[in-house]
């Protein structure tokens, strides 16, 4: 199996920070770099080394701070990096309210040019089934026979949301259980577009859309227009709804009801205090992109934000939740 070396840059002061929003989207194994720990390795005068070759020392000292990781270079590695890329977005436009400095977070991929890494994935993803309704599709298949499914055309270039990862899966499978005709939904985090686009082919009435990632507008315009959607059905923004107070009072008092959220588990947090002002009374706020270790967590702010878990569902090691505001 191939490998895809992944480098985010990052600030000494940002490092643990950084290097918690990459557990958040399921990496384990990350490699730390300081660039000042070496620099007082060598200045110790009690360290156990009597030589250093004079290339480790110009590797070193050439060595950015940040961290490493490794993901598989197939359709899962390549949705798990598309969610990191959001989820490090998020964070860095959240540094301000945090106070801590986190440096650039910005990742850059060895062994692959990032223009191959955006087409090459494509060979792993065909057409496959979700929950009782749904059939989701790359753009450029075509299915082998007709089906009674809704068929949702996805192509989603840099951003997250092919269907394939489990947090996705799980949304759009407790989604179906619950969406009625022509309810009205807001998807925060939406990435390419898939759960807004999901929630139309299932009978929603219209839908919202925001992402932290301004490229996520062309990405979710084009996937809805794939899937015969026009701009009256599924309006999309870019911003950082917990930051940007006229992005949020766009979307309070609408009486939304569904929100979805599948980002990571501290911006699920987060919105539990924001949700209420945008769902109607017994309105539904499904939450995903939580790993297994944050679900008490999640369901601790939700309970003090008023909402009433109706069911968890949990796939690996990821967990969704769809809970009921109480109003």
């Amino acid at each position: 199996m191939e490998w895809i070396e992944v480098f985010v840059s990052a600030s000494q002061e940002g490092l643990e920070a950084a290097a918690g929003v990459l557990y958040q989207c399921g990496l384990t194994g990350l490699m730390i770099h300081d660039e000042t720990d070496f620099a007082e390795f060598l200045e110790n005068p009690n360290r156990e080394w009597d030589y250093i070759a004079d290339e480790l020392v110009e590797e070193k000292e050439k060595q950015e701070t940040g961290i490493t990781f490794f993901l598989r270079d197939n359709l899962y590695g390549r949705e798990q990096l598309a969610q990191i890329r959001g989820a490090l977005a998020a964070a860095k436009a959240a540094e301000q309210e945090t106070g801590v400095k986190l440096g650039t977070l910005e990742m850059t991929m060895k062994n692959v040019q990032e223009e191959d890494w955006a087409n090459n994935w494509k060979k792993y993803f065909m057409p496959f089934p979700v929950g009782e309704r749904l059939i989701v599709k790359p753009s450029w298949e075509e299915l082998d026979a007709p089906t009674g499914k809704a068929v949702l055309n996805i192509d989603p270039g840099h951003i997250f949301g092919t269907g394939t990862h489990e947090t996705t899966q799980l949304c759009m499978e407790l989604m179906e259980s619950v969406l009625k005709e022509e309810d009205r939904v807001l998807d925060i985090g939406c990435g390419s577009g898939i759960l807004s686009i999901a929630a139309l082919l299932l009978g929603a009435g219209e839908a919202d859309a925001v992402d932290i990632d301004p490229n996520a507008m062309q990405v979710v315009r084009e996937n809805c227009e794939r899937n015969g959607i026009g701009d009256e059905k599924c309006c999309v923004c870019a911003g950082n709804i917990l930051e940007d107070r006229e992005l949020h009072t766009r979307y309070s008092g609408k009486k939304y009801d569904m929100v979805f959220a599948n980002i990571v588990a501290d911006i699920v947090i987060a919105l539990t205090k924001q949700v209420p002002e945008y769902i109607r009374d017994g309105g539904l706020f499904l939450a995903s992109g939580i790993i297994s270790e944050r679900k008490d967590d999640v369901l601790a702010a939700l309970a003090a934000g008023g909402f009433r878990v109706e069911e968890i569902r949990q796939k690996k090691d990821w967990v969704a939740v769809l809970s009921r505001y109480a109003g």
